[in-house]
């Protein structure tokens, strides 16, 4: 289309005016000329050719008849608009080659003014584009068949274009939802929120993502997530935004249902609440002390203690045998006490390696020591607010005796491997079988701390010093035990009654429960009863080792803990074992097995 003909000759002379004609009719480009009203007076020999029209023909307007007749009233439209607004324009449309066929140009026309402004002539050019017109009619069949509904925006942010999927998805043509029309399609409820939205990102060029209620082609509103991200250019300009619309509505009708079933269990976790308010509350006027059970002189002395030190945020150092119930008292305390309603938290201090107390109590940074892969809160942070109850005090190694002195006095501290303060609100209730005073004596505990312990101290009594209690406690342990197994056992033999009043118990309440619950588990009938072996007395060397890891001196309580590992054979739990033997817990005799460096496994050849 834009070569000579073979047979054209150019004159070795020639006008420039004639030159520059040539030129313009050899360009391989469609070149036109018309008058400021939009009427044609010039169009160069390669429109012609392409054509197959006249000269003649296509003067004034009579180049309208080579358009393809469903692009004539919308060129037309843009053409009038253009000449008006007198601002370069430009126009796609088909035009008819001279073998009939019809093939799409991009026509662009600038105005040419004189030295006043004024416009006196207007030049064209068409390219070609049927080939980009085809890719793009490709490209537009796939984004419509897409199973996506998808659109884009200018610059500015109106809305240019919507996939077909997305207008049969609304009932609307592209007319009525370009610029901000879409906004009519949008639940009145959600259009400030998205149009507010699709503004700030105009604004920062940031992606959109939103969610708003669409209205489809039957009127039904339904949930939507859009989404655009911006195309830019090389210099970082936004030139088009892209994007698509996710229909979500069955996943939102699903978020409803899940809060709505969520609101419905925190009513009834509100009212269950209540409920256990008021059982609790019930139960409170009918048992003062939960499971402290019994009405001898020597429990109802503990209990006033208890009732007149809990109200208070003084420390307390609960003494007594293994087995007594030492635990018991501190809940008591704590539950009595303005630091109910927050945790209370208890830490066996024997049940944890010497060189693991501080880490526990504590806590530790990341890194502190091999294994310490994040931070850990300790026991006292866990308490904060509420209470930490210490068992078996007595075993802090010296290192965390000083530690906890000075929480004691300062209420703060720091995690292990740490250097930030930590202040701490927490109430200390201890608790020990040693005598510390002995142990004081000894230097094996600090006397500073000792005395920050026992700013008011409650001993509890053995079990053989509250005979009283005996049959309450055989009755409420064989109540629980049978209603955990299913059983119902409604008396306890005399015998039974008075084996278990003139045994002297050295394992305490402790013991007492091991022994009823066998029993429970054993009974056949509607009436408790035992064995007798079961309360045989111990060796005067057992008695002594039972109650008191409060000892007299560490080398008989070595004897006596070998003497009981030499007889189960090095086992130390169990119900052959020396801790089940000596009455006492496991965690208690193997923390005084390797304080006083035994070695368990010399007995099991014996």
């Amino acid at each position: 289309m834009g070569a000579l003909p073979d047979n054209q000759i150019v004159p070795a002379v020639i006008s420039v005016e004639d030159r520059l004609r040539l030129v313009i009719n050899t360009i391989p480009c469609l070149i036109l000329r018309a008058t400021p009203d939009g009427a044609f007076d010039f169009i160069n020999q390669q429109w012609l050719q392409f054509t197959g029209l006249t000269i003649g023909e296509v003067k004034g307007l009579g180049w309208r008849t080579a358009l393809h007749p469903e692009d004539v009233r919308r060129v037309m439209a843009t053409w009038r608009a253009g000449l008006a607004a007198g601002e370069p324009f430009e126009l796609e449309a088909r035009v008819r080659r001279v073998d009939g066929e019809y093939r799409w140009f991009l026509i662009r026309n600038v105005p040419l003014r004189d030295e006043k402004g004024t416009i006196v002539q207007w030049y064209g050019t068409g390219h070609d584009i049927d080939e980009l017109k085809g890719a793009e009619d490709r490209l537009r069949l796939v984004i419509d068949t897409t199973p996506a509904l998808l659109h884009s925006a200018l610059p500015d942010g109106n809305i240019d274009f919507f996939n077909q999927r997305m207008l049969n998805y609304l009932g609307a043509p592209l007319e009525e939802l370009c610029g901000w029309r879409w906004t009519n399609f949008i639940h009145r409820d959600d259009v400030e929120q998205i149009v507010s939205k699709w503004r700030r990102s105009l604004d920062t060029g940031e992606p959109f993502e939103s969610e708003a209620r669409v209205r489809r082609a039957d009127g039904a509103f339904c949930w939507q997530l859009h989404r655009k991200v911006p195309l830019r250019d090389q210099a970082g300009n936004i030139v088009k935004w892209f994007g698509s619309s996710i229909d979500i509505d069955d996943r939102k009708r699903a978020d409803d249902a899940l809060r709505k079933s969520y609101d419905e269990i925190k009513a009834l976790k509100d009212q269950l609440y209540r409920e256990n308010l008021a059982l609790k509350q019930e139960i409170d006027q009918t048992s003062m002390f939960e499971e402290i059970v019994g009405s001898s002189e020597k429990l109802r002395r503990v209990l006033v203690l208890v009732a007149k030190v809990a109200p208070t945020d003084s420390t307390v150092l609960i003494t007594g045998e293994t087995g007594t119930g030492k635990e018991l008292v501190a809940r008591a305390i704590h539950k009595r006490s303005a630091r109910a309603a927050r945790a209370f938290v208890s830490l066996n201090c024997a049940a944890i390696p010497l060189s693991l107390v501080a880490a526990e109590l504590f806590g530790y940074e990341k890194g502190a020591f091999t294994g310490a892969t994040h931070r850990r809160l300790g026991r006292f942070e866990l308490a904060d607010g509420g209470t930490l109850f210490l068992d078996e005090v007595g075993e802090l190694p010296a290192e965390t005796q000083v530690t906890l002195l000075r929480v004691l006095q300062e209420r703060t501290f720091e995690r292990v491997g740490g250097s930030q303060p930590i202040t701490v609100n927490v109430r200390v209730v201890a608790a020990t079988n040693r005598d510390l005073r002995t142990a004081v004596e000894a230097g094996k505990f600090r006397q500073d701390l000792f005395y920050r312990l026992n700013v008011f101290p409650i001993h509890v009594p053995p079990l053989r010093e509250r005979v009283d209690d005996i049959p309450l406690l055989l009755e409420y342990l064989t109540e629980r035990y049978a209603n955990k197994v299913g059983k119902r056992i409604g008396s306890v033999k005399k015998k039974t009654m008075d084996l278990f009043q003139a045994y002297d118990w050295p394992g305490n309440i402790r013991e007492l429960q091991n022994v009823v619950e066998r029993a429970v588990i054993l009974c056949d009938g509607e009436t408790l009863e035992v064995d007798e072996a079961w309360l045989r007395r111990e060796s005067p060397e057992v008695a002594v080792a039972t109650r008191g890891l409060g000892r007299p001196n560490e080398n008989q309580e070595k004897e006596i803990i070998e003497c009981a590992l030499r007889e189960c054979q090095g086992r130390v739990s169990g119900p052959l074992g020396a801790a089940a033997k000596l009455g006492i817990p496991r965690s208690t005799l193997e923390s005084r097995i390797r304080i006083l460096r035994i070695n368990k496994h010399h007995f099991k050849s014996a």
